[in-house]
């Protein structure tokens, strides 16, 4: 797997890969979660230009180069990863992986990415507490649910947020892991 920045022409990909990637909310019964906009172009081209965009790209062979391992080339974004700096911490404001392909730690491999270009500090992130593929799993990738007492203050402005957005119509947590801990979990 490749990760970098996306380009300009990629980030309507981006796009694409959140509208797929929100269709699993359906199933449990959170359509307008699955209904929601993704980041306009103009949003994404804003993390773009600060740096705090990220995407990951299936590895392919060129044509012709079957025996040639040193040279690879990349395929179309796969899935991707928005990030930006809140009280002393990379705060992971989204990461989609296309449900094509799932599974594959892609996921963990933007977050861990998103880590080290950040510099020192924590990582956090909000997500839906009861959804399989977000707070168990980033339990799994060495997260921890915060107490309400933990929340610093650019956390809960994004939380306030949020719930405005309605998205609290169903459980939400504010979870963080702290530097270094990108090897932990399966």
């Amino acid at each position: 797997m490749i990760i970098h920045g996306p380009s300009a022409a990629e980030l309507p990909v981006l796009r694409d890969i959140e509208r797929a990637a929100g269709e699993p909310f359906r199933g449990l019964g959170m359509a307008s979660i699955a209904d929601d906009e993704p980041p306009s172009l103009e949003q994404l081209s804003g993390f773009q230009r600060a740096g705090r965009l990220l995407a990951a790209y299936e590895e392919r062979e060129p044509a012709g180069t079957s025996t040639n391992r040193d040279r690879h080339t990349a395929g179309p974004p796969i899935g991707y990863l928005l990030w930006e700096p809140v009280d002393g911490c990379t705060h992971i404001e989204q990461v989609s992986v296309h449900p094509d392909h799932a599974h594959r730690r892609i996921g963990r491999a933007l977050i861990d990415r998103a880590e080290r270009d950040s510099g020192p500090g924590a990582l956090t992130l909000t997500t839906f507490a009861e959804v399989p593929w977000n707070a168990p799993y980033y339990t799994r990738l060495g997260f921890r649910v915060l107490a309400d007492t933990e929340l610093t203050p650019g956390l809960r402005a994004i939380r306030a947020h949020e719930a405005a957005l309605g998205l609290d119509r169903w459980p939400r947590v504010c979870m963080r892991r702290e530097a270094g801990r990108s090897d932990s979990g399966p």
